[in-house]
């Protein structure tokens, strides 16, 4: 026997077409047929999967430009005999591999989760005999019982139904608990609407049913999202700003190593201190503190974004979180209060009337079926005991009829109340009652009153109406009462906007990031919501209409739709990763089962912290109030930190650059080694050292008003302009010292390494900022680092430990001229900034 494959259609087929598709009856299975399906289909599981093994996993962590150039530092520092560098640079790389390996095995984590949550027994008939299985032992096939309370298993098509509701809100998106009915729908019908079809995962709220399944574990729909969370987390903007910028560092250091090296061995240097000079000056070109600062400046952002009620998960999408210019948020819930209520009730000519609610509640109220909440919401409007009011019949909701009716003793008269969808209550009536209060033929006013209910559904609210009849004592309770009805009017509902909505998105829109609804509801309340939360551009997507785009097409359309309706949960992940194609930093925030992959591929996920635990784990960032106006701090965070790397980034490129080629160019004239490579590295540590403290330096609005992403280009710029820069005054150093001064070798190497580390610290406090550097007040920690650092290099020629780095004393003289250096720097520094962000600009 062959595996089956899964029909993409079993909505549009009836029962009898299903047992004979599947192959199975009544009865259910016999036992031997379904061990032989077990063996074809496998267990109803996600298994394992090609697990990555844990050394593999942490080991994928160094596969990176600037961890590989590290490493090589530290490798060379050993050879050196320098272990204290090397020390250092490798508890850099491990703290960095080690968060790394954690984000990874939290991916995993979410896996776990999601598998967690359908792991139960299930109501099974086999040889026609009900039992309690393991659900992991279900195949293709087998018929379940189900009763409240139970978790659906595995795919299923519904054989009989006793009003059965269940909830699919974690799946779906759908607020409602959604009722399942039995019969073939059109083959239009999107995924959401198929009420023939039960989904693993969702659960029975109310009533029973019998169905069958036709699909397990990974040909479920709740296995195509494990699929797509198995799947490696798409790279996000922030972990590709990084791998360029260190295939930048990777391009530009070989190539000055190269050009060193040759240089050296022209002028007939020796060979290893050539080489070894070369090797100095590759490390010191790489930011070695860069993994050090990063993991700073997320770790206090993250303490910080903790204090404003958003928890961080996974420290990298913090700079992803304030690089972000895209938002895309479900509506219930979070743009609106995901409460129901009743908004107004009408007559049949639109005008407020009262006695509609009045009639609706007492339906509502006295009914003993499922409440819905619609029903909770009538009852909060007009709350009635239903004890006040006698009830002598009912008849139940059904799918078919979409309706339901109460017979009740109502001022002394027996009168049968009926609340259903529109349409289908409509038809049973023949009557209305006009504004003066006067009961007349519906036929005339039945176009003027479907285009009442046509303005409020395009308004965005739900509508049901309610009708009346007034019986005799001895009349039966059967659907003949169901006739020659009166009209009353429209009970229309709404999910309110949340308080303050509105302010929140025009905040948003201000720090540069665009909202982006994607719901499930139809366009016309996806489009009153629209309106309603303040998003200006209300032309809308469906899903219908998505299914027909290509990847290409719905790149450009994604980008010009903010409000996107009548969406299927597998089409979310698309519309994220279509914005990403588009060059957009994209956030995402869910919490049910649907929004998992959504929020796995978005380059920040976010949930609440009342998601189901499968939202929680693939999310990387977690709000503790399901609230949009908490994330505004939590950007503005983001952007401080990203602000405060991107400093770092800027200081130790153009520095060192600069220092390299100066490096370059003083090894072609000079009979020795401008710096030893033991000094170059000290240059470099002594550098980065004060930038430790960069994550507590003040940012300036600019770098806040807008989202910032990793710009290759303008940092190469950045740093040919005033690594230059530092090179020229590097040179006016090296004539001062050799022509000014007399300087003998090791004085030289003194000299420049004072000049090159107290520059390179300084010139922090300039290029911090776009304005002028003392309109722009820098940390105090930062500051003070910086002079510290400044007043030790200053010392370091009358330390002990200056003969063993190569270090002699220097003239007074000297210091005096250095000054002079260093104030035409900072002032060439400032006119050159000027210049270089009025050209960008």
């Amino acid at each position: 026997m062959e595996s089956r494959k899964i029909s993409p259609n079993y909505w549009t087929y009836t029962s009898e077409k299903m047992f004979s598709e599947i192959g199975s009856g009544q009865s259910g299975l016999d036992k031997s047929e379904a061990r032989k399906r077990l063996g074809i289909y496998g267990k109803n599981s996600f298994g394992s999967g090609q697990k990555v093994a844990g050394i593999v996993l942490f080991l994928r962590q160094f596969a990176n430009p600037i961890t590989i150039i590290l490493l090589f530092a530290s490798a060379l520092s050993w050879f050196l005999r320098d272990p204290t560098d090397g020390i250092i640079i490798q508890c850099i790389v491990l703290l960095s591999s080690v968060l790394g390996y954690w984000q990874e095995k939290s991916a995993s984590d979410s896996l776990h989760s999601l598998l967690s949550m359908v792991r139960l027994n299930a109501s099974t008939i086999r040889d026609n005999v009900e039992s309690e299985l393991d659900s992991q032992s279900l195949v293709p096939g087998d018929l379940i019982r189900l009763r409240v309370g139970d978790i659906i298993p595995a795919d299923a098509y519904l054989i009989n139904s006793d009003r059965l509701f269940l909830d699919e809100a974690a799946f779906t998106g759908e607020t409602f608990p959604v009722e399942k009915t039995i019969g073939p729908l059109p083959e239009e019908t999107a995924l959401s609407k198929r009420s023939n079809l039960l989904y693993m995962g969702s659960h029975v709220v109310s009533g029973s049913g019998l169905a069958l399944i036709y699909a397990t574990g990974k040909n479920t729909q709740f296995g195509e999202i494990y699929k797509r969370l198995n799947e490696r987390k798409p790279e996000t903007d922030f972990e590709k700003g990084i791998r360029k910028f260190g295939n930048l560092l990777l391009e530009i250091t070989l190539g000055l190593v190269l050009v060193i090296l040759g240089i050296n061995i022209l002028l007939e240097k020796p060979i290893l201190d050539s080489f070894l000079f070369a090797l100095a000056i590759a490390v010191g070109l790489t930011p070695q503190l860069l993994p050090a600062i990063i993991n700073i400046n997320l770790a206090k952002g993250a303490k910080q974004m903790s204090q404003k009620k958003v928890i961080v998960k996974r420290l990298n999408s913090i700079e992803n979180f304030g690089s972000m210019d895209v938002l895309c948020s479900d509506k219930t819930g979070t743009l609106t209060e995901g409460v129901i209520q009743v908004h107004t009730s009408v007559d049949p000519n639109g005008n407020p009337n009262q006695d509609v609610l009045k009639f609706a509640s007492i339906n509502s109220n006295l009914q003993s079926g499922f409440q819905n909440p619609m029903d909770l919401a009538i009852s909060k409007a007009w709350p009635i005991s239903a004890d006040t009011v006698p009830k002598s019949g009912e008849l139940s909701y059904d799918f078919h009829r979409k309706r339901i009716t109460i017979i009740a003793e109502i001022d002394g008269k027996r009168t049968a109340i009926c609340k259903g969808a529109c349409g289908p209550l409509l038809d049973i009536c023949d009557r209305y009652i006009d504004p003066q209060g006067q009961i007349r033929p519906i036929s005339k006013e039945l176009e003027s009153i479907q285009k009442v209910y046509e303005t409020f559904s395009r308004d965005g609210y739900r509508m049901i109406g309610i009708s009346i009849k007034e019986i005799q004592e001895n009349d039966p309770v059967d659907y003949e009462i169901e006739s020659e009805m009166v009209f009353l009017g429209f009970v229309a509902f709404s999910d309110s906007a949340k308080a303050g909505i509105q302010d929140t998105v025009r905040n948003l829109g201000d720090l540069g990031i665009r909202l982006k609804m994607i719901t499930g509801d139809n366009r016309w309340i996806a489009g009153q919501v629209a309106k309603s939360v303040g998003i200006s551009n209300t032309t809308i997507l469906t899903g219908e209409e998505l299914q027909s785009i290509g990847e290409e097409a719905l790149r450009v359309k994604a980008e010009e739709t903010d409000v996107f309706a009548e969406i299927e949960p597998n089409q979310k992940q698309r519309i994220i990763l279509a914005l990403k194609k588009a060059g957009h930093v994209v956030g995402y925030i869910g919490d049910g089962i649907n929004d998992a992959s959504a929020l796995h591929s978005a380059d920040v996920g976010i949930s609440v912290d009342s998601a189901v635990d499968v939202a929680k784990e693939a999310a990387d960032i977690v709000l503790l109030e399901k609230n949009l106006a908490v994330l505004l701090d939590g950007v503005k965070e983001g952007r401080i930190t990203f602000a405060n790397t991107l400093k770092y980034v800027f200081m130790a490129t153009s520095a060192n650059f600069g220092n390299m080629f100066s490096v370059a160019g003083a090894s072609a004239f000079l009979s020795y080694l401008p710096l030893l490579p033991k000094q170059i590295l000290l240059t470099n540590l002594l550098t980065d050292l004060p930038e430790m403290t960069i994550a507590s330096d003040e940012v300036d609005k600019d770098w806040i008003i807008r989202p910032r992403k990793w710009d290759i280009k303008f940092i190469g710029r950045f740093m040919l302009m005033f690594g230059f820069l530092s090179s020229l005054f590097d040179y006016a150093t090296f004539g001062l010292l050799l022509f000014g001064l007399g300087a003998n070798e090791t004085q030289f190497q003194t000299g420049w390494f004072i000049e090159s580390v107290v520059s390179a610290s300084l010139i922090v406090l300039v290029i911090r900022t776009k304005n002028v550097f003392y309109r722009s007040k820098p940390g105090k920690l930062l500051l003070g680092a910086t002079l510290l650092c400044i007043c030790f290099v200053f010392a370091i020629p009358y330390l002990p430990l200056a003969k063993t780095f190569g270090f002699d004393h220097l003239p007074l003289l000297f210091y005096g001229y250095l000054l002079g250096i260093i104030v035409l720097y900072i002032g060439s520094a400032e006119v050159a900034k000027f210049f270089f962000y009025k050209k960008e600009k």
